[in-house]
């Protein structure tokens, strides 16, 4: 792994925590791009794991990422200035939004820059989904991925089972039907 400075990285948090629209799938998905693809600070099995233990863990799984993907890089400084960073600048901008939200309620433009901005972040948890979801379409992993992932959309969807219960059903999925590489 890279020498990691703390600047650096608590630059990033910052940045991403605050700029980022959507909510964590594209947060998550931005930190995938800084921590992964451009400064090797994670592997992708060690994005894969954090991601897939936020999205189970009580309470809001951006935080639950930041601390994890923190304490991954710097232990318990890491984990605790990704989580400050990620949440102390947000909520200071979501009273100052929502003390000016009454006044862009009635004004059409900005309503529809609330909606273009609703649209772009759609798309961004779709780069989020496509992100975790390529690693897994290797050769002879194809089928496997497919049937899980429109199974567990089904499941979601049609059946409304619970988040935990399709992950379970997925991961003893995955664990009887191995792929050419995961043996």
């Amino acid at each position: 792994m890279p020498r990691v400075s703390f600047k650096r990285f608590l630059w990033i948090f910052l940045r991403v925590g605050n700029l980022t629209f959507g909510g964590g799938d594209p947060t998550m998905a931005a930190l995938q791009s800084e921590l992964v693809s451009t400064r090797g600070w994670l592997t992708a099995e060690q994005y894969g794991l954090i991601y897939g233990l936020a999205r189970i863990t009580p309470g809001t799984n951006l935080l639950a990422f930041s601390a994890a993907s923190g304490w991954e890089i710097l232990g318990w400084m890491g984990a605790l200035s990704a989580v400050v960073a990620m949440t102390v600048p947000p909520a200071i901008i979501v009273v100052l939004l929502t003390s000016g939200y009454e006044a862009w309620n009635s004004n059409s433009m900005a309503m529809a820059a609330i909606g273009g901005t609703l649209a772009a972040a759609t798309g961004m948890m779709a780069t989020s989904a496509w992100q975790l979801l390529a690693p897994q379409t290797g050769r002879g992993r194809r089928l496997r991925t497919a049937v899980i992932f429109l199974a567990a959309l089904v499941a979601s969807l049609r059946l409304a089972m619970s988040p935990i219960a399709v992950l379970g059903i997925a991961a003893l999925v995955g664990l009887f039907w191995h792929g050419p590489s995961d043996q």
